[in-house]
């Protein structure tokens, strides 16, 4: 017996491949630091886990497949509260952002099929690719620069006659690079001039530092039949467990074209669904904490990975991610060797090797990416340890 070619291809996730080396690691008593995974360790606001004990309802019933109208009403305030107007037939609640993207790609593509996206990217637009039977055709960006975009010219290189979306993640998982209204209004050109759809992942959008400017295609009117939004309450309100994402569109053949693949999964989980619409109501301050203390991670991080000699990397601007090369050939073995051979403390850290953000072979090898969502004083700690370890590394590698 043989599984199919469509499993068979797909990568495990470099963000979870490491897993069985961390609960090793746990075995022999030691403890692992997650700078793997955009886990945040904040507390996810009350009111969300207030509605959920409050719920008195006899019989939990399924949801409407577009979503429960009390959420779509409090995503339609929040999108309102931003200068964007929606209605419920713009909008459809998803089981997380990740089926929000697989039904989008799915909708908006044929077998074969390309999408452009820039590399490094989120590891798991390959898989929902790979699921909707299209193809990631990636250009390059560089930690020179920040991640930040190429030239128009050198983007429209990658095109062919299956080119079919753009797809980027802004503020960016995995680099923290925000891309500027400029580089935005790029890529709405460039859209708007080959006729195909702009999806765009705003899921950090929270998440902007050093007072910069985040700009989404939505505000360009041009293209406003051509943008997908992707969007989640998993990062925003620290809710990655309730699975509770949406699908935003002013192009309401798309949205209703997605309809028909929600129906065909029934609907998102209707008392998440019930919680989540509270969250429109989180206070302002709530978030003024939140980014203030990313922001403090975010400096210890790059200011003490910054001080290794050999290690290489530009401060991110937003999410809560860093892509750093390190002075080592293998990446993934240093990840490896770290969990299996390395302690100092009796703490140890797992870290996400890079290869895997990168759809072109051979990029990202010597790269890891660090999620800065543990507290300070343990950051500190994990860069004393990453420095200490290489040290040891490069003595035998």
């Amino acid at each position: 017996m043989r599984l199919s070619n469509r499993v068979n291809n797909m990568q495990y996730s470099p963000i979870r491949k490491l897993t069985p080396y961390a609960v090793n690691a746990r075995a022999k008593g030691k403890r692992v630091l997650g700078l793997n995974i955009g886990q945040p360790d904040i507390e996810t606001p009350a009111l969300f886990l207030k509605a959920i004990r409050n719920f008195d309802e006899k019989v939990l019933k399924y949801s409407d497949s577009r979503g429960e109208n009390v959420l779509l009403d409090s995503f339609i305030n929040y999108y309102k509260d931003l200068g964007i107007e929606f209605t419920h037939d713009n909008l459809i609640v998803t089981n997380g952002a990740s089926e929000g993207l697989y039904f989008t790609l799915f909708t908006l593509c044929d077998t074969g099929d390309e999408v452009i996206i820039p590399e490094p990217f989120y590891t798991n637009y390959s898989s929902f690719a790979d699921m909707a039977g299209c193809v990631v055709k990636p250009f390059a960006t560089f930690s020179e620069t920040g991640f930040h975009l190429p030239s128009k010219e050198k983007i429209m290189a990658s095109f062919t006659d299956k080119t079919k979306a753009i797809l980027i993640c802004n503020p960016s998982n995995p680099t923290g690079t925000v891309y500027t209204k400029e580089e935005i209004q790029m890529l709405a050109e460039i859209c708007r001039e080959k006729d195909i759809y702009f999806i765009t992942d705003e899921v950090y959008r929270e998440f902007v530092y050093d007072d910069l400017e985040f700009y989404s295609p939505l505000s360009i009117k041009e293209i406003e039949d051509k943008v997908i939004l992707i969007d989640s309450i998993s990062k925003r309100y620290s809710s990655c467990g309730a699975r509770i994402g949406l699908v935003a569109s002013k192009n309401v053949e798309i949205i209703s074209a997605i309809l028909k693949l929600t129906q065909a999964r029934l609907c998102s989980p209707t008392l998440e669904q019930i919680a989540a619409a509270e969250l429109y109501h989180t206070p302002k301050a709530y978030f003024e904490q939140v980014k203030e203390e990313y922001t403090k991670r975010r400096n210890v991080l790059y200011e003490g990975l910054n001080r290794i000699p050999g290690i290489s990397l530009k401060k991110p601007e937003g999410a809560f991610y860093i892509i750093c090369k390190l002075p080592i050939k293998n990446a993934e073995d240093f990840c490896k060797w770290i969990l299996e051979e390395f302690s100092y403390k009796d703490t140890t850290v797992m870290m996400a090797p890079a290869e895997g953000f990168y759809a072109t072979e051979g990029l990202g090898k010597n790269e890891v990416r660090i999620s800065y969502c543990i507290k300070v004083e343990d950051l500190e700690l994990a860069v004393e340890i990453i420095g200490l370890a290489l040290a040891e590394y490069s003595k035998t590698h």
